[in-house]
């Protein structure tokens, strides 16, 4: 908006003394209509639509808090400045009460007036202005970072770096920057993929070498040390819950708790509930929970749910590492379940542990698959940050973090994988008892094309259950998606650009463990 098109309103009794000032705001092409009393700013906003309004509080007749109230009844969102010669606290406290935009106390010179201006009208094309161009600059430094040989360490810093961007450059709302970020993002997810490759079976064989933290040891080398004699310690999964959704609620969730510590840690392939939670609870590996607790493990092929037997898991690792504990868990997978949590909450603050895993993202997620609404209100990453964000703030999730922060109780925030924004279908074929999931395939006839996917075929490289000779699993790179080659057409249109799990990805991978101390 120019500022020959901005109109702004200015009410003072002494309106005649401020025509300096009003010559000035003309001078730099503002559009200025002054008049002297509130029953005259009143009429005007009534009749006119304003872009701003300067108010002076000391008005004869009605007053400039009077006034107000009237002018934000017709016009809400124009900003108003209140103008003032009275610096009591208890104006300053009815005026912002009142949602002024900002407070100026006279005398006021022209060049106040005009950065109120800037400030309340031309904020956020600066601010993204400025964004745009640190950004450009960044973007030369994570292209030729790209380059490089980077660790698992160096890795986790790019993602943040990205991420720290995808947000930034939303608030700017510049379309083409955030198209430029998204091919960055691209780019940097084919260079992860090879990287995970290139790593992923040597990370696993060699356990005390140099690698990441990793969703089957976190519980080990991570949750434990956190455990004190005098208070509980809360852990909270949040499933399917992606760096940059931690970061659009972390700041809901810092008006009860101090982020103590933020760290992150990968995922195992698949990454995929099944496998990565059923492992952060167990501490062990996929084959290793099927050959220990063959009672507690179903493979992709067998009937009934994958994950039933988590506390069980969770039991068994606290045993293992002569940690028995008094300990509770809940699984919530709906809003009820999650109030009947929240009214027992108080129970549990005799125990050294609580274990809440909330599934609610993990559920939009697949909902925003299913559902055309929930499709259409989630239709691109900005959006399903939103979403989970308005979700986070009226869930009973919100609330029991309310009352854990009562108790003056630690509490854990993590999950066992993320989730991608799928485009690009790969095809794939497999038999009757090949899995559904369209990240990650395994069986025994598949057929693809190998350069379009990551194989793994003795799965016991990858410490993945083999369930026959010849059964292997596949793996989708970046946001990729696999399709079958009968109704290609339809099933292609139906999945693209929905959130998946299972495959490789830095958004699936990379994942965040948050530790919170109560205010």
């Amino acid at each position: 908006m120019s500022n020959d098109q901005v109109r702004i309103l200015w009410a003072d009794d002494e309106i005649d003394l401020l025509k300096p000032h009003i010559i000035f705001l003309e001078s730099k092409g503002y559009n200025v209509t002054a008049v002297s009393s509130g029953v005259d700013a009143i009429d005007q906003v009534s009749n006119n639509p304003f872009d701003a309004i300067f108010l002076d509080e000391n008005m004869p007749g009605i007053s400039g808090l009077e006034a107000l109230s009237k002018i934000k009844a017709i016009q809400p969102n124009t900003p108003v400045m209140m103008i003032t010669k009275n610096e009591e606290e208890s104006i300053m406290e009815d005026a912002i009460g009142s949602k002024i935009s900002d407070y100026l106390i006279k005398p006021v010179n022209p060049n106040q007036i005009l950065l109120s201006l800037k400030k309340n009208l031309d904020s956020k094309r600066l601010v993204s202005e400025r964004t745009t161009s640190s950004y450009q600059q960044e973007f030369r430094e994570i292209g030729m970072r790209l380059n490089d040989r980077l660790d698992w360490k160096e890795w986790m810093d790019l993602y943040k770096q990205i991420v720290f961007w995808d947000l930034e450059l939303q608030k700017g709302g510049d379309p083409s920057m955030q198209e430029i970020l998204s091919m960055q993002k691209d780019e940097a997810n084919n260079q992860f993929a090879r990287f995970v490759e290139d790593n992923y079976i040597d990370w696993l064989e060699n356990a005390s070498g140099d690698r990441p933290e990793m969703v089957h040891t976190v519980f080990k080398n991570w949750v434990v040390p956190e455990l004190t004699k005098d208070k509980p310690l809360f852990l909270v999964v949040i499933d399917n819950l992606r760096l940059d959704q931690w970061k659009v609620i972390q700041k809901v969730i810092e008006e009860d708790f101090r982020v103590e510590d933020e760290r992150s840690l990968f995922s195992i392939l698949p990454t995929a509930t099944q496998y990565a939670r059923n492992s952060l609870f167990a501490g062990l590996m996929p084959s290793e929970i099927q050959k220990q607790h063959p009672k507690l493990w179903l493979n992709d092929e067998d009937e009934g749910g994958k994950n039933m037997h988590e506390e069980e898991l969770l039991v068994h690792q606290l045993k293992r590492l002569g940690k028995p504990l008094k300990h509770s868990y809940a699984k919530i997978t709906n809003h009820n379940y999650g109030k009947k949590v929240l009214d027992n909450i108080h129970s549990l603050s005799s125990n050294d542990l609580n274990v809440i895993v909330y599934n609610f993202v993990d559920m939009l997620s697949h909902a925003r698959t299913e559902m055309e609404v929930i499709r259409e209100l989630a239709d691109d990453e900005p959006a399903y940050r939103s979403l989970t964000l308005s979700w986070f703030e009226h869930s009973p999730l919100r609330d029991i973090m309310k009352e854990i922060r009562a108790m003056g109780a630690k509490m854990l925030i993590t999950t066992d994988h993320g989730t991608i924004h799928v485009k690009h279908p790969i095809k794939v074929v497999g038999d009757r008892n090949t899995n559904s999931n369209l990240r990650y395939k395994t069986g025994r006839n598949l057929n693809y094309s190998a350069k379009e996917v990551f194989e793994v075929v003795n799965p016991g490289d990858a410490y993945l259950p083999k369930t026959n000779m010849s059964s292997r699993y596949i793996f989708a790179r970046t946001n990729d998606f696999f399709a079958y080659p009968n109704n290609y057409n339809h099933y292609v249109k139906y999945y693209r650009d929905t959130f998946q799990h299972g495959g490789i990805s830095l958004e699936e991978m990379i994942i965040p463990f948050i530790v919170c101390n109560p205010r």
